[in-house]
């Protein structure tokens, strides 16, 4: 009797899903298993340097309220697609407000950043078009490059000259820059103003995921566009998530109001995903109202990334220094980078752990986030937990 193997792995498998042993093999020895942790609502002792807050509005009592309020009126769901029965007026009103922040002439909001950035590139990425992708961009990105219907060309990180070079080749026909405005794994920031004059030199497009620059770049946290001088241009277009600043959860595309109007008729992920739930909506007005009001919580989380950055290297640590809220920190190697992740969290401080596949570079690294509502306390001891645990 033979033996089925499976295509890819050689793997002996006598069930459909046998094949998944090797792979789980394979992960264990290369030390990129990943595992599910659920956290407590209330951490006792835990400081919080993993997470996205960057402003630290997640708990704030008028965010919460905001959700809470969105739904005792409106319910704890959308109840359909917003082509259906998912766009309330708090929808149409977190729209208004983003757009107006952010210098856009409009907004769409979507159930997730990652819905977001789908439906920007595949809408504006149709047959025989060109999309030019960053190297360094981040998976939503990559997946939508990879859905849409035109030509996906990769150039290296942050390069304005190498996005010349390319569209310089191109045929004719449409094309679009797809870019981070900054990047999520070491924090540093695009070259946006250059992209730009280099797309308008070849009459294309720039689509900027902005999702790590919202509330902490620009004026009052007004984002990386609005920072570049290109909010509000009719060539670019936005795109953010409600999950990290505004402390609440999922995204929107930000443009001229013709790309909105095309995104509601065109993108897959508006049309036939359920609506944002109305308390995210809530929370995430509520938090953007906050931030207008309280313009120096985005001063505040570049001066504590730029902080923690300095005492970090001061030790001796191999740390990027940041250009908006992120703060990486290289890892010798993959296990060495989760041991040390866990060594901070057994001493009271939560950082991210970034490995392969996740990191384009193939180097592993500690992920910190710099929050707003630090105290200086807080950064020196986050910063001898990092050290200490760095040398175990």
């Amino acid at each position: 009797m033979s033996t089925n193997r499976h295509p890819l792995t050689g793997a002996a498998s006598g069930t459909a899903f046998g094949w998944l042993d090797e792979q789980a093999r394979l992960r264990a020895d290369a030390g990129l298993v990943r595992t599910l942790r659920p956290r407590s609502a209330d951490p006792e002792g835990l400081l919080d340097l993993a997470g996205n807050d960057y402003l630290g509005l997640t708990r704030h009592p008028e965010v919460v309220e905001g959700a809470a309020a969105a739904a005792r009126r409106w319910g704890g769901g959308a109840t359909g697609s917003r082509l259906v029965t998912g766009s309330t007026e708090l929808h149409a009103e977190l729209e208004r407000e983003l757009a107006g922040f952010c210098g856009f002439e409009a907004a769409l909001v979507f159930s997730s950043g990652y819905a977001a950035n789908l439906a920007a590139v595949t809408a504006l990425a149709p047959h025989g078009s060109l999309i030019v992708s960053d190297a360094g961009n981040h998976a939503s990105l990559i997946d939508g490059c990879r859905l849409a219907r035109g030509t996906t060309q990769v150039v290296p990180h942050a390069d304005p000259d190498a996005v010349r070079k390319t569209l310089d080749a191109h045929g004719g026909g449409p094309a679009v820059l797809v870019s981070d405005s900054v990047f999520s794994v070491d924090g540093d920031m695009a070259p946006l103003a250059g992209q730009a004059a280099v797309c308008r030199e070849f009459g294309a497009g720039l689509i900027v995921d902005d999702a790590h620059g919202l509330g902490v770049l620009g004026d009052g946290g007004r984002g990386a566009p609005h920072a570049a001088g290109l909010s509000g241009a009719d060539d670019v277009v936005a795109t953010l998530t409600l999950s990290k600043s505004l402390g609440s959860q999922g995204g929107a595309v930000l443009g001229p109001a013709a790309v909105i109007e095309h995104l509601v008729n065109a993108a897959r992920t508006f049309i036939f995903d359920t609506g944002l739930a109305p308390a995210a909506a809530g929370a995430a007005l509520a938090a953007l109202r906050l931030l207008r009001r309280e313009p120096e919580r985005a001063a505040r989380a570049r001066e504590v990334a730029a902080e923690l950055h300095r005492r970090l290297t001061a030790e001796g640590l191999s740390a990027v220094r940041p250009d908006a809220a992120v703060v990486s920190v290289r890892a010798p190697s993959p296990e060495r980078a989760v041991r040390w992740a866990a060594d901070c969290r057994a001493e009271g401080l939560a950082v991210g752990c970034f490995r392969p596949p996740s990191v384009p570079d193939g180097v592993s690294r500690l992920r910190l986030t710099a929050r707003a509502d630090l105290t200086d306390a807080q950064i020196a001891d986050a910063v001898r937990v990092i050290s200490r645990s760095a040398h175990r």
